[in-house]
This record gives C-alpha cells, sequence and structure tokens, in this order.
C-alpha cells in the first residue's frame, strides 16, 4: 500500500505534569497506529527527554529526524500547553510541508487541586504564533487521540499530505497542441511554474508516431500488449493491425513517462492522431490511467491535473474518468451522463464487458472512417467525488462536489455513468457563473474533505457544491 510519512511532535511544557504528557503521546503513537497509509516518525527518548518536545534544543533536534526521514508533513500535538517557539520551529523548517495542529483534552485535577495540562490555553499559543508568520496550517480539535474525529482528521492529512506531495513539482506531458477550436483546452504554463513549481513537458506529435513506426511488429512488448488486450476486452470488431498500432503508442507514451518522470499528461487525442496515425488513442489512455499515468482528452493539462489531485488524494488507491457534463437524464432529476469517448481505466468496467469499437462517436460525428480503438462500457456504480481546476487572471480555483453512479440497463456508446448529484440545477449553475468548463474528473470514493484542505494550503479556492 502506497504510505506517506509523517512526523509527529509532541509538545510539552515543562510546569505541567510530564507523567500526563508521556501517557498521551504513548496514546497518540498508538491511535495513530491504526491508520492506514500513514508512516509515523516520532522522536524517541534517545533523542529528547521521555520522547517529549520542550525546548528549541529539542525541536532543532527532532527537525533534524524529519529532514532526515524525508516527511511529507508535520503533526503538531499539544500534549501539554506546549512550548510555543519549538512548535513554531517546525512551521519555520518546513514552510512547504502540510502542518496539522491539534490539542488533547484536559485530564483530571491533581490531588491539591492544580491543572495537569493547559493544552486548551497553549494551543492558542501555538496557532497565534504561526499566523504571525503567515504559516498556513490545518486544525484538528481539542481531542482525545482515540477520538473519531481526531482519526478522520489524521486520515484526511494524511490524503492532504499526499496531494501537496505529489502535485507540487509535478511534471506534465503537453502530447501535441491542444484542438484549434477547443479555446476550453487553454491554460497558462507561466502560472503552474510560479505557483506549484510544475514543469511542462512538451513532445510532438510527429516524434511519437516516428517512434511508434520504428516498433517492429513482432517485438515481444507489442505481443504482450496485443494479448493483454485481447484478455481485457471484446477486440473482434478491430483489426489486429489497429491493435498493434495501439500496443506500439501506448508503448511510446509510458516510455516517454518514464523518461521524463511524468505524472500525467494530455494527449491529443483526435485530428492528427486518427488522421495521420490512424486510431484514436482512448483505451490507450485508459491503460495509462490504470497504471498511474493520468491522461486527459484533447491536451486539457488542468484536466490533467485534476485527475492527478484525485488520484493522489486516494492514496493512489482510485482511478479517475476524465469527463464531459454531456447531458441531463430525460426523465430523472438531478442525474446527468458523464462521459467521454472510451477512454476511462479498464478496471472501472461496470460488469467486465469491455468492446473495443472500430469507430470512435467522436470518429463519426467528424466524418473520421480511420478512428479506431475506443473502448466502451458502463463505469461501476458507487459514490465517486466530482472536481475540476481552472485558472483566471493568474489565480487557481477548484471545483469540489459528491455524486453516486447508479446503474442502468441502456447500452450506450463510449465510456460513461448515470451519475445522482443533489442538485444538478445548482451545480450547473455553479459551473456557467465561476468559468469551470466542459471537461472534469471523477474518481470512486468521498475525497472532498482532502482536497479542500490541499487546495487551502495550495492558495486555490475550493468551489464546493
Amino acid at each position: 500500500m502506497y504510505t506517506i510519512r509523517i512526523g509527529f511532535v509532541p509538545l510539552h511544557r515543562e510546569v505541567f505534569d510530564e507523567e500526563w504528557a508521556v501517557e498521551l503521546r504513548k496514546r497518540t503513537i498508538k491511535a495513530l497506529s491504526m491508520i492506514k497509509g500513514l508512516e509515523l516518525v516520532v522522536p524517541e527518548k534517545d533523542l529528547t527527554k521521555n520522547g517529549l518536545v520542550r525546548s528549541e534544543e529539542d525541536a532543532e533536534n527532532v527537525i533534524r529526524l524529519f529532514e532526515d526521514r524525508k516527511v511529507s508533513g508535520v503533526m503538531l500535538g499539544t500534549m501539554t500547553f506546549g512550548d510555543e517557539i519549538s512548535a513554531i520551529r517546525f512551521g519555520e523548517a518546513f514552510p512547504k510541508h502540510p502542518i496539522l495542529l491539534f490539542g488533547t483534552k484536559e485530564g483530571p485535577f491533581t490531588p491539591d487541586g492544580r491543572r495537569k495540562s493547559d493544552s486548551f490555553c497553549g494551543t492558542l499559543s501555538v496557532s497565534s504564533g504561526l499566523h504571525r508568520r503567515g504559516i498556513p496550517f490545518l486544525f484538528a480539535g481539542m481531542v482525545f487521540p482515540e477520538e473519531e474525529e481526531f482519526l478522520t482528521a489524521v486520515e484526511n492529512f494524511v490524503k492532504t499530505c499526499s496531494i501537496i506531495k505529489g502535485f507540487q513539482g509535478a511534471r506534465i506531458g503537453l502530447i501535441g497542441p491542444r484542438p484549434e477550436t477547443f479555446e476550453t483546452c487553454a491554460f497558462n504554463e507561466v502560472t503552474l511554474m510560479n505557483n506549484f513549481q510544475q514543469r511542462i513537458v512538451q513532445v510532438s506529435l510527429a516524434h511519437v508516431f516516428a517512434v511508434a513506426d520504428s516498433i517492429g511488429d513482432r517485438e515481444p512488448e507489442v505481443s504482450e500488449i496485443v494479448e493483454q488486450m485481447k484478455r481485457q476486452s471484446d477486440t473482434s470488431f478491430v483489426s489486429e493491425e489497429t491493435l498493434r498500432k495501439m500496443a506500439k503508442l501506448e508503448i511510446v507514451l509510458r516510455r516517454i513517462a518514464e523518461e521524463k518522470k511524468l505524472a500525467a499528461m494530455g494527449v491529443r487525442c483526435w485530428n492528427e492522431m486518427q488522421e495521420v496515425y490512424g486510431i484514436s488513442p482512448c483505451y490507450v489512455m485508459g491503460r495509462l490511467t490504470d497504471t498511474g499515468i493520468m491522461s486527459s482528452c484533447e491536451v486539457d493539462v488542468h484536466g490533467a491535473l485534476t485527475m492527478l489531485i484525485q488520484y493522489l488524494a486516494s492514496l493512489r488507491s482510485a482511478l479517475p474518468h476524465f469527463i464531459d457534463w454531456t447531458i441531463q437524464h430525460q426523465e430523472r432529476e438531478n442525474v446527468f451522463l458523464a462521459w467521454h469517448c472510451g477512454n476511462a481505466p479498464p478496471s472501472l468496467c461496470e460488469d467486465a464487458r469491455i468492446v473495443l469499437r472500430d469507430q470512435s462517436v467522436l470518429g463519426r460525428v467528424l466524418g473520421l472512417e480511420r478512428s479506431q480503438g475506443t473502448a466502451e462500457f458502463q463505469v461501476r456504480p458507487g459514490e465517486v467525488t466530482i472536481c475540476r481546476l481552472v485558472e483566471y487572471d493568474g489565480k487557481f480555483k477548484m471545483l469540489i462536489t459528491r455524486g453516486r453512479i447508479v446503474r442502468s440497463e441502456e447500452e450506450l456508446r463510449g465510456s460513461w455513468s448515470w451519475v445522482e448529484v443533489q442538485d444538478l440545477d445548482k451545480l450547473y449553475r455553479t459551473l456557467v457563473e465561476e468559468g469551470f468548463i466542459h471537461h472534469a474528473s471523477m474518481v470512486h470514493g468521498d475525497h472532498v474533505e482532502p482536497i479542500k484542505d490541499a487546495c487551502k494550503l495550495l492558495g486555490i479556492e475550493a468551489v464546493i457544491v
């Protein structure tokens, strides 16, 4: 399982009950050990007294520990009042890391009437110091470690750290130019550099085609992929030549992703791809997404980044489907068709009936008789999160909403699902009035909270419907 390494700082101030601080440290570590995907790094007793952080010297020692272990986030917990200067040093030392602050509830009074902790008070000292320095952080509340509220907050924090770690500095492939008439897929490369330290890696279609054509029909890798496709799908509607071409395209795009260290790519999926190379890459793109290389249609870079955020929010366990908001259901309220030509990851197939068509829906509309290679199936039902990243005037915002895929007995073209949302009219009005485009990304599961928190830390406005 994919894991995220997070540093835990148990804060203590010596005028308060040290035994209570030690007990809460122990209880916190035990509670956190139950969270999937979390690898905890915590100072032990040989590094700081009783494994607590109570001074700047302690803080510097633990900061070095976290640096050596390459943590992706930091949790600051006041076991008692907590030493605020020590806590703030972690914010200063890890300015690009997500920080989660929490306080602990008070224990009973001592026999002589004294308080054990005052975490309720000390947490405010820590939070004000972070605010004073402009250090963003998330707050998990005043809790006992075993409480559901705290465990849920940490689970979301792990996912938030996964998003920040994978999104900042991501390298995104631009495979060919965007379609001429799709201004909606325009993007500003400089804003991605300046805001998220990301890099756009441009690759020409001429290069892709040349490398694909240089691969021999009988190469083992080609044969292996063709056999995989035949096991995975009904390929009776497409020719062996089409299957080999798809296999070669997959090999080239996968090599580019590996060599250029790409987290995602936007692919020119029609026009030259169909007219010159003779296939539609939809199925190939779905297969790439299935292996963790997020692949968006129509060279939609912001769409690829949306897919990446969702994938990271799931701790790389759920695969997104890049969709169009196509139509409202003709009879049911609050239901719309989430569709694209045939690009969904095959693992999302509702009943394992994947059909490769000899011509895509888009190919027919455009009159491209050589458009071959789309995977058509209904996406499996269940709860989903739907998102879309956009940028206007240098400012980013993210649509975030929940939905539920409902099973249908229809047989439709492309990769598709009917999705029920709480209020489709409100959602659609938000899309229009906030400038969100006709593309989105949909992933199984409820990932609203970690995506919202990641947006806060990344400086992206979250638009939640």
